[in-house]
């Protein structure tokens, strides 16, 4: 058996407990809608990126697009081997700088 006290105590901290969990949830799903209602605002009356032609994605600049760069660990190399590039990881695209892959500016 539970005495009355602490049985009423415990119910007391779950719903304590139980309020703050949901006012999270909640103010979480505000915030989610709130972001994307003011990103769809924006992206109607925003340009589309220059520098991608607003596609969000482009070329890889380091391996231009092949996917492997070559390297070598010394200097002087005797051996230069191909490795994947670090920039794309070998997809041959990287997200646009200048729009962070939105498409528009």
């Amino acid at each position: 058996m539970i005495p009355k006290q602490l049985r009423s105590f415990g119910v007391g901290a779950a719903v304590i407990l139980g309020g703050f969990v949901s006012l999270n949830v909640v103010s979480s799903i505000t915030i989610g809608m709130l972001r994307s209602v003011a990103e769809t605002k924006r992206k109607k009356s925003a340009l589309p990126c220059m520098v991608c032609k607003g596609k969000g994605f482009y070329i890889c600049k380091l391996c231009k697009g092949n996917a492997t760069i070559q390297w070598s660990p010394l200097h002087d190399p005797i051996v230069i081997n191909p490795c994947v590039c670090p920039t794309c990881d070998g997809n041959r695209i990287q997200r646009c700088l200048n729009c962070l892959g939105k498409g528009y500016s």
